[in-house]
């Protein structure tokens, strides 16, 4: 059984073998689900995009039974500004690939970033506060650059304070996004990068061993000293571990 091991004061990381990451993954939403539950009457997760968590997300369908999910509440870490019918729309693809078959449509609260954007953004962060306070669970990855959410090297979202949910304007490919912030993320119980496959190995070496510039390497900021991110990899992520 694979141990989780300690990185610094905020980041800890566990590694998988590759055929059994999404299985783990799976099991391990699955088992903090059934805590939250047990322990609050609900469970609230922030999902991810990309496809690493729809890979995990498809796993769960083969768990309907292991988990009461009309008690599963869903929010977003992101989205991008398309409507949620759009294949590029994280709500898009979290729904088709299981949640649509899991989860009660009252308990869905997608975010609206395909126009109005910054009033938006504060209506998701007023809707966070009402709601659930703290997330049990907020699941993210890791691009080829160190972003995660929509947080991305060097935008302006990386200096927020105060806010929660905010616009995050996207250079490279000339888009807004919403995304949470740090704050928003560190209002999580549970912290959770899933970063699986060979082609970003070297990434989550320099992320998580280099030089620590979040301004360059954005995912190096998450994790707190009273609440460390757990990164979650398998084998061939790790491999320059």
């Amino acid at each position: 059984m694979a141990s989780i091991k300690v990185l610094d004061e905020r980041r800890n990381y566990i590694v998988i073998e590759n055929a059994e990451a999404i299985l783990f993954a799976a099991a391990q939403f699955i088992e903090i689900a059934k805590n939250a539950i047990l322990d609050r009457g609900y469970f609230i997760v922030a999902l991810s995009g990309g496809s690493t968590p729809k890979a995990i997300f498809q796993e769960l369908l083969n768990h309907k039974n292991a988990l009461d999910w009309s008690r599963v509440l869903l929010f977003w870490g992101d989205e991008r500004a398309v409507p949620p019918t759009s294949s590029e729309s994280n709500y898009k693809m979290a729904m088709d690939a299981a949640f649509r078959e899991l989860i009660l449509p009252e308990n869905v609260f997608r975010m609206f970033a395909e126009k109005d954007i910054e009033a938006e953004s504060l209506k998701y962060e007023a809707l966070i506060k009402e709601t659930c306070l703290v997330f049990d669970l907020n699941m993210l990855g890791m691009g080829d650059d160190g972003h995660t959410v929509s947080l991305f090297p060097y935008s302006t979202a990386l200096d927020i304070k105060g806010r929660l949910v905010v616009p995050n304007w996207v250079e490279f490919n000339k888009t807004w996004r919403m995304t949470l912030t740090y704050e928003g993320i560190h209002r999580s119980r549970r912290i959770i990068f899933y970063v699986f496959g060979e082609n970003k190995a070297r990434e989550i070496a320099t992320v998580l061993k280099g030089p620590f510039n979040f301004h360059k390497y954005p995912s190096q900021a998450v994790g707190t000293k009273k609440n460390p991110a757990l990164w979650l990899l398998d084998k061939s992520a790790a491999s320059f571990l």
